[in-house]
């Protein structure tokens, strides 16, 4: 009888942000900038990448892949938020839906795995500089780029899965501005415990392994580092993470901020905020950190706009 009752949405619709109405025009132009900035700072780190002989190392191969993460994952979310801004409704189809969230969650559970690997790289690079060309071979850097896309794509394709097979019969109205598996889980009137349980488990499983991953390694550069005799090698050798540490704390500081605060400070409109950032600001920060902290990367840069001129 349940299900005969159901009411059988064809879309979602989104809260959104929470602002004023007059602010949404301020907004879309502040978030279209924030994503014009990603396109480019993005796609033009990976053509860079690719363009300029002195870049296809590994740390810049793992660096191209984390671009082109962080210019999915954005665009999975952005142009429909900007959209919106200018929207009274905030409509997606209820076939769109899934796809935004697989698609928004494959490239974030990647990203998260990059960024481990990119840890694992500065460890061999500092600590076994003479092994580094060995160990960090053109194969063994692709299967560690593939595996990442693996797991993230299957972490995914499972949360999705698992939230479009449950029922959505009293409301169709999202507390959210994009399809993300929480807010989902609250519309839904299916039981969700196993969502939550699997949620939990992989989620848990995909952090600490990064995390871990991450800690360990910078346990041995640092303790690398501090026997180095020569104060320029200390300070090369630890400028060579910085831009790495710097989008690891940014990433999973966030993350650790939405997932492991005390439920008393639960906010649903809180956390929209706190995924505007990590799904929005960090992609256009990211290749911008990089730049900014890597010579390498702005000599290619020049001597790219000196071909030009």
């Amino acid at each position: 009888m349940a299900v005969e009752n159901c009411t059988v949405f064809t879309e979602f619709i989104f809260l959104g942000l929470p602002s004023r109405r007059e602010l949404q025009l301020g907004l879309f132009v502040f978030f279209l900038f924030v994503y014009g900035t990603t396109v480019v700072a993005n796609v033009g780190m990976i053509l860079l990448i690719k363009m300029d002989s002195r870049l296809h190392t590994p740390r810049y191969y793992f660096l191209s892949n984390l671009s082109f993460c962080d210019f999915c994952y954005s665009s999975s979310i952005s142009p429909k938020m900007l959209a919106d801004f200018l929207s009274e409704k905030k409509r997606i189809p209820y076939t769109v839906c899934p796809i935004q969230m697989y698609v928004s969650s494959a490239f974030g559970d990647t990203e998260c795995l990059l960024l481990a690997v990119m840890a694992y790289d500065r460890y061999v690079a500092i600590c076994n500089p003479l092994l580094y060309t060995v160990a960090m071979s053109t194969r063994f850097c692709t299967l560690l780029v593939l595996l990442t896309y693996f797991m993230g794509f299957l972490d995914s394709a499972v949360h999705t899965c698992l939230a479009f097979r449950l029922s959505f019969c009293n409301s169709n109205i999202i507390n959210h501005f994009f399809c993300e598996i929480p807010p989902l889980l609250a519309l839904s009137t299916s039981d969700t415990s196993l969502n939550e349980i699997v949620l939990f488990i992989l989620g848990t499983f995909i952090m600490s392994c990064s995390i871990f991953t991450v800690f360990l390694s910078y346990i041995y550069i640092i303790a690398t580092i501090l026997r180095m005799k020569s104060a320029e090698g200390r300070h090369k050798a630890f400028s060579t993470c910085a831009s790495h540490l710097c989008t690891v704390a940014l990433f999973h500081g966030t993350l650790l901020y939405m997932y492991m605060r005390p439920s008393s400070s639960y906010s649903m409109d809180n956390d929209k905020i706190t995924s505007v950032f990590y799904t929005v600001i960090i992609p256009m920060l990211n290749p911008l950190i990089y730049s900014l902290r890597s010579k390498d990367v702005k000599g290619a840069f020049i001597k790219a706009i000196s071909a030009k001129l």
